[in-house]
């Protein structure tokens, strides 16, 4: 078997998938969210799909609240002043005050870090989110400090 030279069409060819692939990863980045202004960093950064479906991981989002998160498994108990969320990882019902929420979307985990739809978060935790794909920016605003009308968000995510 003898070597032979790759042809200049090969080379060139090559040379322009690499540098499409890597112009596609250069400029792929998550979403970034922000609570009330402030950038909220994560192990896991949120996640959104074609259909414009944002989920965010539960824990870095409630503790930037101010909430209490505590798991069991795949029970998840955040509280925050007089609001309180049970649900269930992998199950679209959960509880809202006690009263019962089906969810349009289960919680699911990414890497152990729970994920959950904005809109349901909006719900349980009593603030207004806003997801803007231009910018791959997801807004969190508080009741009081940002521009919140909570009244806006009667349907979960």
């Amino acid at each position: 078997m003898t070597y032979r030279r790759p042809a200049i069409q090969t080379l060139v060819l090559t040379g322009i998938v690499a540098l499409v692939a890597s112009a596609i990863l250069a400029l792929s980045h998550p979403a970034q969210l922000r609570i009330d202004g402030q950038r909220v960093e994560s192990d896991v950064p949120p996640i959104t799909t074609a259909a414009q479906h944002v989920f965010v991981p539960l824990r870095a989002v409630a503790d930037a609240l101010g909430a209490r998160t505590l798991v069991r498994g795949d029970n998840v108990y955040i509280i925050r002043g007089k609001q309180s969320l049970r649900l269930r990882v992998g199950d679209r019902h959960a509880t809202l005050n006690g009263m019962p929420l089906t969810l349009k979307r289960a919680p699911f985990r990414v890497r152990g870090r729970v994920m959950i739809g904005i809109k349901a978060l909006a719900l349980a935790l009593n603030v207004h989110v806003d997801y803007d794909p231009r910018t791959a920016r997801i807004n969190v605003l508080t009741p009081g400090i940002g521009q919140a009308d909570t009244g806006a968000v009667l349907e979960t995510q």
